[in-house]
């Protein structure tokens, strides 16, 4: 996450992401919009575990905008509201073109990392310590980065924490994933 308007939207994009579901995925993957009018009495059978933990929050419609330039995925751009109801054809015109213009304006400042006006560009802190406790729990399992992500995300789940918050454990040495015939070994 580059940035967020405020806690609510953080906190939507927390929530896909430690979950691994939501529309952000299907929106990345099919490279098409995700419109989500009425997100409090459509079925969730997509994302069931992001469409309940999408209840208990404040939001009530939810609009997610890939961001492509050409054959290049660079991300989406989430917007939500706090009241129900379709996108008119006008704000559908212009989340599409400012979708557009900020696709093409991060590939610029991911381009030029010199540049003075880059300043902020990257992962935010706590990424950089999930990916970091990706790594260890790969070298811990011996599988592979996604596997290792995968049960970072199970643990976080399992223990009602967010995977920020497991990963900061992996870092601290407070949690492992050694296996248990590795660590009689040892």
């Amino acid at each position: 996450m580059l940035g967020a308007s405020d806690s609510l939207g953080a906190r939507l994009d927390e929530l896909q992401f430690d979950l691994g579901e939501g529309p952000r995925w299907e929106a990345a993957r099919s490279r098409m919009p995700v419109l989500l009018p009425y997100v409090r009495s459509m079925p969730h059978e997509k994302w069931p575990v992001f469409g309940k933990a999408l209840t208990e929050t404040d939001v009530q419609a939810l609009f997610v905008f890939p961001l492509v330039v050409g054959a290049l995925d660079i991300g989406v751009v989430e917007l939500y509201r706090t009241a129900p109801g379709e996108l008119n054809e006008s704000g559908l015109g212009m989340a599409r073109a400012l979708a557009d213009g900020a696709a093409w304006s991060l590939l610029r400042r991911v381009l030029a990392p010199d540049d003075g006006d880059n300043l902020g560009v990257g992962l935010s802190p706590s990424r950089r310590e999930i990916h970091q406790a990706t790594g260890m729990v790969l070298a811990q399992t011996g599988g592979t980065a996604a596997d290792a992500l995968l049960l970072l995300r199970g643990h976080a789940f399992a223990h009602g924490q967010t995977v920020r918050e497991s990963s900061g454990d992996v870092l601290e040495r407070r949690l492992d994933f050694i296996p248990p015939a590795a660590r009689e070994r040892a």
